[in-house]
């Protein structure tokens, strides 16, 4: 293919040849141009083709005929081939023509570049009037910055690829993990000290500990935590509201009045003074200094009792001087700083040999310092003040005890069960099997390499790679696998990197919205099909839905119902596609072989079956697989028991249309009646093995509750499919590109009511007030919404046209996302925030949220290998396996049931 020569650049344009292409030889050109130009080269030519096809005007390339320019000719070729001396009297052109070049001659190639080298510009500068000539060199500088822009892009993209995002993502993790090492080493390991000593406000009352998450003890908790437990509050008036405080967690009813009680010796301990010891003496050095000797006198006495019991320190908060009353304006912070000082050095020396068992409760200092000035006397806090004190009391003792989720300060880590042993096993051994594979196999390939007859300096052997087994496959992916789960534990189960609490502000979840909106909008493409939910259409839908509930988590955005309402819309849309989509599918192909079935569940299932065996936790645990495992079991059973009815079948007789709709209005009533009667589908899957899977905290009622909540949604989605699918057979539809989906009338009015529909739905969520009542009406209308934006999605052809290119690369790993944000990007299974580096929550969600993005990638193009190798197309050889994959949960169950038993 005749090549033209690149356009001379414009004056003032500092893009040349040489800079746009690289740094070019002529042994680099003498097999053609780089490959990475080629196409873009192809693509100018033809553009300048279009431009002079019947004029043959002046363009960037130069004059000449359409013909000419086809062969690569025009005013540059010509004076290329000239300097050289290869042009006759006709202008007939030797090796230097570009034709020539692009054939293989090194020499012309040779001369086509140095003719680039020595052209001049012709452009005159920009400040002055530009002739006509001028104007279409300048034009040919702005293709030749062009084409160097797209050649950066190009470069751009083939350096930094996914592959390379991932080696940076690897990179990241290490480095993370050994500052997180060292600082624990450096700094301690017990989340405690923090929560007793540092903290900030993350909003008016909630308060956030440094690297660990703070738990709300309920009341049952508290009681279940403090049953036959002793506390002592011991101090003046600022601990004997702290006492207040600390009971109303217990009784909210509890009065703040009663007798002093004399008990057996506490297991805690809440002791501190220094305020009423300065108002007395009024502020004197000599009561400082006796201060002192009291604290030394005691401090051993505190140690003895720390030994057993739990003893705490506290304090003392600082006052707000210009609320304090005259007699109380002693009580200055300069004092109270002093005796805090006294304090705590006395206590940390009291112990020679080890560190002190005396906790310092020195948080209430930080917590005072935001909130004094809301005291009502200028010494006394406000109660929301020491509610948040009194809570952080709470979870330093009850953690330890009640093991809350969302509480990981004073929590120690999770000792590792039988199967998590095992599974370690496993991967290490797949590590360890793969670098020896990898050994093996590299110096196989050293010893064929082929070498070179120095006599004839020709290559002796000429070798074709092999391909690669599915051993190594196997090997590889479970060894990436492995690496990969080890990120997991130390994100949720190990406590190494922080954590913290998730808070709630409007702006924490629209403006993230707006972002990924701006950057879905701006990565645009044309579409390959243009029909009615077409796959790039889906991608895209599954993109934008899954980045909109991965804020929607991160944000704790479920306290703000208009936003809840919303989110679980979009659930509801991802259970539409299920019921769309498989049933077009065994609609359309008539395909109910195992294979098919054993694909869709592997791939659904496979990285949470990995992650219940790692992170142990039960299977529905992840409720959003266990729902969409179900109905697409549900679906196939539907479709595939007698009599089998598929789209082929139904076009040779109408009357099977009628005997599909029979079954589904079958489903349909089945579905109601195991909606509306728990006690029959609490039988069901509380059968063993089944009540393995579905059961959480020892029951079915969170999987019953998760499957009411959208019970509808997917026969509404299959409904939708055989609506369709119906429709497109008759040629109703105008799918064309461009064309709207009906006629102009109707297409219109379908578009009203979809608008309106979708906007009224909006409205009703928006003035939702109670939860549990619109969670009621939500299986029944949450339909309207995806309906009216699937018809205002594809009603228009333009619309139907083009997709998000953005969204669409986020769609094909939703399941992924889905999965990966419990351990890896939220915390302590989803109820915090993984905090990879503290103090810049920025800079800490941009990195994070790269190490997920990454890793969820990754895991899907693991499962996409493994289910090529573990689900065999063969169907003697899937028997083979799923009848190792059955022994295999055989086994699994027993171990579960062998841990139970231990735990218990």
């Amino acid at each position: 293919m005749s090549l033209p020569p690149p356009p001379p650049p414009a004056a003032g344009d500092p893009v040349t040849p040489e800079d746009s292409l690289g740094s070019v030889t002529p042994e680099d050109w003498a097999t053609g141009p780089p490959l990475q130009a080629q196409p873009l080269l192809r693509q100018e030519a033809k553009g300048k083709e279009e431009e002079g096809e019947e004029t043959g005007v002046q363009g960037a390339w130069g004059k000449g005929t359409a013909e000419q320019r086809r062969r690569g000719w025009g005013e540059a070729a010509e004076a290329a081939a000239a300097e050289e001396g290869q042009v006759d009297a006709g202008g007939a052109a030797g090796s230097a023509s570009p034709a020539g070049a692009a054939g293989g001659g090194r020499e012309g190639w040779r001369r086509l570049l140095a003719w680039l080298r020595r052209r001049q510009p012709q452009c005159c500068p920009c400040a002055a009037p530009l002739p006509r000539s001028a104007a279409h060199c300048c034009h040919g500088g702005t293709k030749m910055a062009a084409l160097a822009y797209n050649l950066g892009k190009r470069e751009i993209n083939h350096y930094f690829s996914v592959r390379s995002a991932k080696v940076l993502a690897l990179v990241a993790v290490l480095l993370l993990a050994v500052c997180h090492l060292a600082s624990r080493r450096y700094r301690g390991n017990d989340s405690c000290e923090y929560l007793l000593s540092s903290g900030r406000f993350l909003g008016e009352k909630v308060w956030q500990p440094h690297s660990c998450m703070m738990h709300k003890y309920k009341i049952s908790e508290a009681k279940n935590c403090l049953v036959d437990k002793h506390i002592a509050f011991i101090g003046d008036s600022r601990i004997r509201q702290l006492f207040y405080s600390f009971v109303k967690i217990i009784n909210p009813q509890f009065k703040e009045e009663g007798n002093k009680d004399s008990v057996a010796k506490p297991h805690v301990i809440v002791a501190g003074a220094a305020t009423w010891s300065i108002k007395i003496h009024n502020g004197s050095n000599e009561a400082l200094s006796q201060y002192k000797m009291n604290i030394t006198s005691i401090a051993p006495l505190l140690e003895k009792l720390a030994k057993t019991s739990d003893v705490y320190w506290v304090l003392q908060d600082p006052v707000y001087e210009d609320l304090l009353s005259e007699n109380r304006k002693m009580i200055t912070n300069e004092k109270i700083d002093a005796y805090n000082e006294a304090a705590v050095s006395i206590l940390n020396s009291s112990t020679r040999n080890s560190k002190s068992h005396v906790k310092v409760f020195s948080v209430s200092k930080l917590i005072a310092q935001e909130t004094i000035m809301e005291s009502l006397d200028g010494l006394h806090l406000p109660e929301s003040s020491r509610e948040t004190s009194a809570m952080i009391l709470m979870n330093v003792y009850c953690n330890k005890i009640l093991k809350p989720v969302d509480g990981s300060c004073c929590q120690p880590r999770p000792p590792l069960t039988l199967i998590q042993k095992l599974a370690a096993c496993f991967f290490t051994l797949s590590i360890v099997g793969y670098l020896i594979f990898y050994i093996i196999h590299r110096n196989a390939h050293r010893k064929n390499k082929p070498c070179t007859d120095l006599e004839s300096g020709e290559e002796k052997k000429n070798i074709i790679n092999p391909p690669v087994s599915p051993l190594e496959i196997f090997l590889q992916s479970f060894c990436k696998l492995g690496l990969i789960m080890a990120y997991f534990y130390m994100c949720d189960r190990a406590n190494l990197f922080m954590k913290e609490n998730k808070f709630y502000t409007h702006s924490t979840f629209f403006i993230p919205i707006i972002y990924i909106l701006v950057l879905g909008v701006f990565y645009n493409e044309n579409t390959k099909e243009t029909k009615v939910l077409n796959r790039e259409q889906t991608d895209e839908w599954k993109g934008w839905m899954q980045l909109v509930i991965l804020i929607y988590h991160i944000s704790g955005a479920s306290t703000f119902l208009p936003v809840y309402m919303h989110i679980r819309v979009l659930v509801a849309a991802y259970l539409f596609q299920t019921g769309y989509g498989h049933f077009s599918y065994f609609w359309v192909k008539g395909d109910f072989g195992i294979h098919r079935v054993c694909q869709v569940l592997f791939r659904l299932n496979f990285l949470v079956v990995v992650l219940c065996i790692v992170m142990d936790r039960p299977y529905q645990f992840y409720y959003f697989v266990p729902l969409v495992t179900v109905w697409f079991m549900v679906i196939y059973v539907t479709l595939a028991l007698w009599p089998q009815i598929t789209q082929k079948k139904a076009n040779g007789n109408c009357l099977w249309h009628f005997g599909l709709l029979l079954k589904l209005a079958f489903l349909l009533l089945c579905i109601c009646f195991l909606a509306y009667s728990q006690g029959a589908f609490e039988k069901i899957f509380s059968l063993w093995p089944l009540s393995k899977c579905f059961e959480l905290k020892g029951n079915v009622y969170e999987w019953w509750f998760r499957w009411r909540l959208d019970r509808y949604v997917v026969f509404h989605g299959m409904l939708f499919a055989f609506i369709y699918l119906a429709l497109q057979k008759r040629q109703i539809l105008s799918e064309g590109k461009g064309e709207p989906l009906f006629s102009s009338k109707i297409s219109n009015f379908l578009l009203f009511i979809s608008v309106v529909s979708f906007l009224t739905y909006s409205i009703w969520a928006s003035s939702c007030k109670n939860k549990a009542q619109c969670n009621e009406l939500h299986p029944s209308v949450s339909v309207v919404q995806i309906l009216a934006f699937i018809l205002i999605r594809n009603i228009p052809g333009y619309a139907r046209s083009v997709y998000s290119s953005f969204f669409a690369w986020f769609g094909k790993i939703s399941l992924e996302l889905f999965i990966c944000q419990y351990h890896i990007w939220l915390a302590a299974d989803t109820r915090g925030i993984l905090v990879l580096i503290p103090g810049n929550p920025m800079l800490n969600i941009i990195v994070s949220t790269f190490i997920f993005v990454c890793v969820a990638h990754e895991i899907s193009q693991i499962t996409n290998d493994l289910a090529q190798i573990i689900i065999p197309k063969d169907n003697s050889s899937l028997l083979k396996r799923l009848a190792c994959i059955a022994a295999f949960f055989c086994g699994l169950l027993i171990l579960s049931s062998i841990q139970d038993k231990s735990r218990h």
